[in-house]
């Protein structure tokens, strides 16, 4: 008898020995399908965003397919209460697989971390930024004015 519980309790640990580790919990996004299949966006998202960055920064070309923007404003999604998750909450998009695989990205420094639809407005507005809600590119070339160097200067010194 011992002998038979020893072995059904053996075969009890070796069944969860071979369980799936947990996965996220990935919300869903609004869209009817992604850029590109889901396979392909988990494994490359970054070589995608990181080739627009390029192609905008660098190039001027702007395009939606892989623009960060787009990607928050399809894949970040209210809660039942109808508020939006902040960048570092599990229930961030972007956040639950990052924070899961413990991987830091600094996007959301200067990116807005909601869907443009959640600013008042409907467009963020960074103090300095122009009528792009997500940066400042609108206004590169321009003077720039002791106002606005003690404006950055003021939030630089509220974030420390």
């Amino acid at each position: 008898m011992t002998l038979a519980l020893l072995g059904l309790a053996s075969l009890l640990f070796t069944a969860g020995a071979h369980a799936e580790p947990p996965l996220p919990d990935i919300p869903k996004g609004k869209g009817e399908q992604c850029v590109e299949p889901t396979p392909v966006m988990r494994r490359h998202h970054m070589d995608f965003i990181l080739h627009q960055r390029t192609e905008t920064m660098h190039e001027g070309i702007r395009t939606k397919k892989y623009s960060l923007v787009e990607c928050i404003n399809c894949h970040v999604v209210p809660n039942e209460k109808g508020e939006y998750p902040k960048f570092g909450s599990d229930d961030h998009f972007c956040s639950s697989c990052h924070n899961y695989a413990s991987v830091h990205i600094d996007c959301f420094q200067c990116h807005a971390d909601k869907p443009e639809t959640a600013y008042k407005g409907g467009k963020f507005q960074h103090a300095l930024g122009g009528s792009n809600p997500h940066h400042f590119a609108d206004k590169a070339g321009a003077p720039i004015s002791k106002g606005d160097i003690e404006l950055v200067s003021a939030e630089s010194n509220s974030h420390e």
